[in-house]
């Protein structure tokens, strides 16, 4: 068994351990959704806490499920 952080779990120490913002795919159903939402929609947003069981992004709305991702620049070569 794997004592490694992930999903909305791993959101949540960021948030408390950090206290700084963290850019993540949301859901209200699971992590799973929250990923699979991914490939052709953007439910990315970038979320600043975590309260009574709800994670909030900036613009105060909130969600059940949230999984870090990593924002990379496309660039032209």
């Amino acid at each position: 068994m794997s004592n490694k952080l992930t999903g909305s779990h791993l959101t949540r120490i960021v948030l408390e351990r950090e206290n700084k913002p963290v850019w993540c795919a949301v859901s209200d159903n699971s992590d799973e959704e929250a990923i699979q939402d991914l490939v052709g929609n953007d439910f990315t947003f970038f979320i600043t806490s975590y309260k009574e069981g709800y994670f909030y992004c900036t613009s105060g709305m909130q969600w059940s499920f949230a999984i870090p991702i990593e924002i990379v620049a496309v660039t032209k070569k």
